[in-house]
């Protein structure tokens, strides 16, 4: 069974850096085929989709979101890995990782951030 974590600050200042960690347990995140991805959804909106790292290490991130995000990966801790610099109150949200691309399987629990001063 997969499960995902999602670990990371629960309140950011505004212009800090934001960084969250996804560490996956019952898979490798470098077998062949599977997606790795980040999802957020901010207060009173739906599920947007961030961006994936690949089991290969490349990456591709939703090309409305692409300049803000970086998504990487440890691979000797199962871990992905998403930071976004410079946040504003506008990045506030449910912040999710999963396995998948448009198909998502395994889900972690999620992590609220906050960015406020």
């Amino acid at each position: 069974q997969v499960q995902l974590q999602e670990s990371g600050p629960g309140l950011v200042k505004p212009s800090q850096t934001l960084s969250l960690t996804c560490t996956v347990s019952g898979g490798s995140i470098t077998t062949n085929y599977y997606y790795w991805s980040w999802i957020r959804q901010p207060p009173g909106k739906g599920l947007e989709w961030i961006g994936y790292i690949a089991y290969s290490g490349s990456i591709y991130y939703s090309p409305s979101l692409k300049s803000r995000f970086s998504i990487s990966r440890d691979t000797s801790k199962n871990q992905f890995t998403l930071q976004l610099t410079s946040v504003t109150p506008e990045v506030t949200a449910v912040y999710y990782c999963a396995r998948g691309t448009t198909m998502l399987d395994y889900w972690g629990q999620g992590t609220l951030v906050t960015v406020s001063s």
